[in-house]
């Protein structure tokens, strides 16, 4: 009796409809895309078109996939140029979507009816699919009119009062006196500025004819509430497709890829985005008891950050947010009212709690998920295969991944992702590590998924099929395009990191070559280092660097030759770049091995040495540099107390420039440890002391901000102590342990040093010796 009485009411309410059936929608809302359901149950239409590339009728049944997860989107690349591409995004609170769902959950034919993806991505600015409510010079945004007639200054509540937050009774009113209000605004402002929106609409015009024609007048249309009008327009076939004609094209691929919450939100550059994707999701997930369950999520979020908040204080946060409302004359509380009570009793008046919520509830770091039966490019293939064989699942909410580059997996999962930067797909960022891990055995990265990554994976997919394919290939072309030593030495660098072995013949040989016809010193001491690095974590890798260590050894001989006589007469900002590639070669030659056929250990080191030597006594070299070679020498063992004294006696004699004297300051005790030298070595402390008591006044102020610099580095116990050593006169006596820390005792005395042992024997889990 119940089915009998309501198929006769369907069929009464799908004869009142209007067909065809124009349902304007806000592209991301879910107010809009309950209405959509409603409506088509209601109106139970024979065919289904929505706003989208025309192209992407083939993908469609996607939709229905079990492992069809949104927010995802449509993307669209030029075949010949993958870069050249644009995203039509989707969520599961869009009314193309859930009107996509409907007709596929029901076998109701649905097609795409927007601008070919062919014709967009030719145009000078492809960007995403559907922008037509980006604001911009000489544009309008038609909320922002339709809020402002109503007396609102936030089109976004006004939106959330007369659509999101509010029900209808008539599935069908609310697009009825939208499609008014949007007839009234065209009327008035024609395009409103987005011209381009002509040509899609004669578009959509056609393909509803060719619907009507094919499935009969009883056709559903899902667009943009911007563009109803221009669809109710009546208008000739001639007439539309004289509007495109001429339109430039390109081949089109189309695919599914997964999209995120936060590239939903205007924020992110996305012209049809919204404030606050992920209570829009809520809102939509949550029909029932949404602030409830909205401060819920808050309390929960909150908790995890070490929050105090209480089943009271959630309870209270509601009461507060539903009073809000009724004083602002809201139908239900919206995310200003929430929002405030958020603010107000779980976060207690602090806005950094709140600005965590903002961020993980309110945009959100959803990241949705496509069936692999969706297109890709082959490299796409390899890199998903890659994915789940190391577990490196991607992930919209950034997250730290520290490896052991001797398991494995982790050294599988290092390869791919230094492969996949050299492509230029950045998921993963090398960071400094976590706190009191040290050497080459580990890796930390920082991850996160970028739905435009698949953009990039796409244009990678000319250098290859595989990721290591590709990159091996990407690398060669680096090598053979690299216009300086540097760059390919940082490539070599990355190969070794990336285990591409194929591509390392290539690279070296490309090295070599640069490295014999380059003659500057300076590009020379540049390039070491990377190689140096490479060495070593070729080493920890299991990677044979012979021919890199003979490329390497050659330029470490060559900088040794040629790098004092390059030191000699440069300006202030020349010296000081050098003594930072000093220092920097300075590190590389420790670490490289000795060179092959060597008369005996040590010799590049002894070598290096020398040309420190020939720096440090050298008067035509700048102080800077002059001082950092003697330290170096210093700190090395290779330069005794009095050669040091000496040293330092020349650089601040009176016949010295203050500048070059402040120079040579900066280059001998400048940087880690310099104030500690100084505090142990009284004669240095006191050479430095007599010769700054003896600048000129009218030279003190053009040495004092380099002075500052210098001494202003140190850690503030070391200058302390300095000061104090300064205070005592250049006569006293060496600082001992009684002059450096108040309470010691002039000597040792071993008696009372040996009863620590047992604690220290307990606290290292050790033996005291019989």
């Amino acid at each position: 009796m119940t089915a009998l009485a309501t198929a006769p009411a369907a069929a009464d309410a799908r004869e009142r409809v209007a067909w065809p059936l124009l349902l304007g929608v806000r592209h991301h809302g879910p107010g809009s895309a309950r209405g959509v359901v409603a409506a088509l149950d209601a109106a139970r239409p024979d065919a289904v078109l929505i706003e989208g590339p025309a192209e992407a009728d083939g993908l469609v049944a996607l939709a229905a996939d079990p492992e069809m997860r949104p927010p995802v989107a449509l993307l669209a690349h030029a075949a010949d140029d993958p870069g050249r591409a644009a995203f039509w995004p989707f969520a599961a609170f869009s009314p193309e979507w859930t009107a996509v769902r409907w007709a596929l959950g029901r076998g109701v034919p649905v097609r795409f009816a927007d601008l070919p993806a062919a014709h967009t991505l030719a145009t000078s600015d492809p960007t995403w699919g559907d922008d037509e409510e980006a604001d911009g010079a000489g544009r309008i945004d038609p909320l922002a009119e339709l809020a402002r007639a109503a007396g609102h200054e936030d089109p976004e509540q006004w939106w959330e009062d007369v659509v999101e937050l509010r029900g209808d009774t008539d599935p069908l009113a609310p697009f009825a006196a939208l499609a008014d209000a949007m007839t009234a605004l065209r009327e008035r402002y024609g395009h409103g500025g987005h011209p381009r929106d002509l040509v899609r609409e004669a578009h959509m015009r056609l393909r509803l004819r060719a619907a009507r024609k094919e499935f009969g007048d009883a056709v559903a249309v899902v667009c943009g509430a911007w563009h109803v009008p221009a669809l109710a327009k009546r208008t000739t076939v001639t007439a539309d497709r004289a509007l495109l004609k001429g339109l430039p094209k390109v081949k089109a691929e189309l695919t599914w890829v997964p999209w995120t919450h936060r590239r939903l939100a205007r924020r992110s550059g996305y012209g049809a985005g919204i404030e606050s994707p992920g209570w829009y999701d809520h809102l939509f997930a949550a029909p029932d008891r949404p602030v409830e369950r909205w401060m819920t999520k808050v309390a929960g979020l909150l908790r995890e950050a070490d929050h105090p908040v209480s089943s009271a204080h959630v309870i209270e946060a509601v009461r507060l947010a539903q009073t809000l409302a009724a004083l602002r004359g809201r139908p239900r509380p919206g995310l200003d009212e929430t929002t405030d009570a958020v603010r107000a009793v779980l976060c207690e008046g602090s806005d950094v709690p709140l600005a965590l919520v903002r961020d993980r509830l309110v945009v959100g770091d959803a990241l949705g998920e496509v069936p692999a039966a969706a297109p890709a490019v082959p490299l796409q293939r390899d890199l998903d295969r890659l994915q789940r064989s190391l577990r490196l699942k991607p992930e919209a909410e950034e997250r730290t991944l520290d490896l052991d580059l001797r398991g494995a997996t982790d050294a599988a999962r290092s390869r791919l992702l230094h492969r996949l930067r050299l492509l230029g797909v950045d998921w993963g960022e090398p960071t400094a590590g976590r706190t009191g891990t040290t050497g080459t055995f580990r890796e930390s990265w920082r991850l996160r998924w970028q739905p435009e990554l698949h953009v990039r994976v796409a244009e990678a997919g000319v250098w290859g099929t595989t990721v290591e394919a590709a990159a091996t290939a990407r690398a060669e072309s680096r090598a053979l395009a690299a216009d300086t030593l540097g760059e390919i030495t940082a490539l070599a660098e990355r190969c070794l990191l990336a285990g591409l072995t194929d591509a390392l013949p290539a690279v070296l040989g490309a090295l070599a070559d640069r490295a014999a016809l380059d003659t500057d010193v300076a590009h020379l001491a540049d390039a070491l280092p990377a190689l140096a690095r490479s060495l070593r974590y070729g080493d920890v890798r299991g990677t044979d660097t012979a021919a890199l260590a003979g490329v390497a050894a050659g330029l470490a001989e060559r900088i040794c030759v040629g790098l004092p006589p390059a030191c000699v007469h440069l300006d202030a900002e020349a010296a000081a770049q050098m003594r930072d590639r000093l220092d920097a070669v300075h590190t590389a030659i420790g670490l490289l091995p000795e060179p092959a056929g060597a008369a005996e250990p040590g010799t590049l080191a002894l070598r290096w040495a020398s040309a420190l030597r020939r720096l440090a006594e050298a008067e035509r070299v700048p102080g800077v540099v002059r001082g950092r070679a003697a330290r170096t020498l210093l700190d090395e063992g290779r330069l005794q107390d009095d050669e040091t004294a000496r040293l330092m006696g020349l650089a601040l004699s009176p016949g010295t420039p203050p500048a070059d004297a402040a120079a040579w300051i900066d280059g001998f005790v400048g940087g880690s440890g310099g104030g500690l030298l100084l505090v142990h070595d009284e004669r240095l402390l006191a050479l430095l002391d007599g010769w700054l008591a003896g600048v000129p006044a009218e030279a003190f102020t053009d040495v004092l901000p380099l002075l500052r610099r210098t001494f202003g580095a140190y850690e503030p116990g070391v200058r302390r102590t300095l000061g104090e050593l300064v205070a005592r006169g250049p006569q006293a006596a060496a600082p001992g342990p009684a002059a450096l820390v108040p309470g010691f005792a002039a000597a040792l005395d071993e008696e009372r040093a040996d009863g620590v042992l047992p604690l220290l024997h307990l606290v290292l889990d050790t033996e005291a010796p019989a």
